[in-house]
């Protein structure tokens, strides 16, 4: 008689040993893995010429786009949108919504730019320059987009500017711009290399220099009058003011808050609040190799969040001052990283960022 295999378990005990495999595996094909959670999709950049944009995507959604239209009198990046599809920066003068602030129509997303080089303000000019400061204002124009491109990692933008007043070129500028995707961390680095077309003074004002101009919703809570857009886009003075949607806060990286920020120094700068019922952060790093650093912070409750190197005077009350020169042919090099944080965003990962950073270069 032929002997059969000698599996050496009970039939009864090996058929449940078969059926316990067969869910388990079943159940593990329905998981979610939490590996496959971290593969987001590609980063693209796309050129569009004739719209005279670059838009960075993080996959299908757009984070920002690089735009320099002719009504505008310098490039910046507009608008800039979180993980979770909120649109922090204010949107007018681009774009008539009601309820934003009407006023300073030069800050518009996030830009770059100095308020007095050899007497030309390039901050404060806009389409609403009165004709008798036009002569004295300076534009900053557009030359070339020399690389629009990404990777798994990263998206970068290269461009060529000219900072132009007068009828001459003042300075010829480099312009390299890195957005990375960190999950709810979205980052965009700037780096800007400024060349002396003739001998350059930046002279100290508080009016500069890396800037973004945010939505009412970050704005800090003022009872003060103030002028809003109505539901045509036109200006309306508002006395009675209702902040039921403002909620900001300032931290700096010393542990200052609220409005005392402004006029300090300080290695980050953190604004956070809320949109609906989701918390948002926007955090400005300054780079250790930046002209001032530790910089000073034009930072104001209205929703101007800006870091200036430059001007020390008025923030150090006359203590201090800078006037930074350039002779013709040289060159200074600013850069700063800015987190878009969906959420909440500890000093910690702050400081672990902007190590990270002042090492990339």
């Amino acid at each position: 008689m032929k002997k059969g295999i000698n599996l050496g378990l009970p039939v009864c005990t090996l058929l449940l040993l078969i059926l316990s495999s067969c869910g388990e595996s079943k159940s593990k094909k329905n998981d979610v893995n939490p590996s496959d959670e971290m593969v987001k999709p590609g980063i693209r950049v796309e050129n569009k010429v004739s719209e005279q944009k670059v838009d960075v995507y993080f996959g299908d959604e757009l984070f920002t786009s690089y735009i320099y239209p002719d009504n505008i009198m310098k490039p910046c990046l507009w608008p800039i949108v979180t993980a979770e599809g909120t649109e922090i920066t204010r949107k007018y003068p681009l774009k008539a919504v009601a309820g934003e602030r009407a006023d300073h129509p030069h800050h518009i997303g996030m830009w770059m730019n100095y308020g007095d080089v050899n007497g030309i303000d390039y901050w404060g000019h806009s389409e609403a320059t009165p004709e008798d400061r036009k002569p004295f204002s300076g534009v900053i124009r557009h030359q070339e987009v020399v690389e629009a491109d990404a990777d798994n990692s990263q998206g970068t933008i290269r461009v060529r500017t000219n900072w132009e007043a007068q009828g001459r070129t003042q300075i010829k500028e480099e312009i390299e711009l890195h957005f990375m995707d960190k999950g709810k961390v979205r980052i965009i680095d700037w780096i800007s290399t400024l060349t002396a077309q003739e001998d350059i003074l930046f002279k100290d004002t508080k009016e500069g220099m890396f800037a973004i101009r945010v939505s009412r919703e970050l704005e800090l809570p003022s009872d003060d009058p103030l002028t809003l857009t109505d539901a045509h886009g036109n200006p309306e003075t508002i006395k009675v003011i209702n902040n039921d949607v403002v909620s900001g806060d300032y931290l700096s990286s010393e542990g200052i808050t609220g409005e005392d920020v402004w006029g300090t120094q300080a290695k980050w700068m953190k604004l956070f609040g809320k949109y609906k019922e989701g918390n948002v952060a926007v955090v400005i790093l300054d780079h250790k190799k930046n002209p001032g650093y530790p910089a000073y912070w034009h930072a104001r409750g209205y929703g101007l969040f800006a870091v200036n190197p430059l001007g020390q005077n008025v923030f150090s009350e006359g203590k201090e001052s800078m006037n930074l020169s350039l002779k013709k042919g040289d060159s200074v090099r600013f850069a700063f990283r800015t987190l878009i944080c969906s959420g909440e965003i500890s000093d910690e990962e702050i400081n672990a960022l902007g190590l990270e950073f002042s090492g990339l270069y």
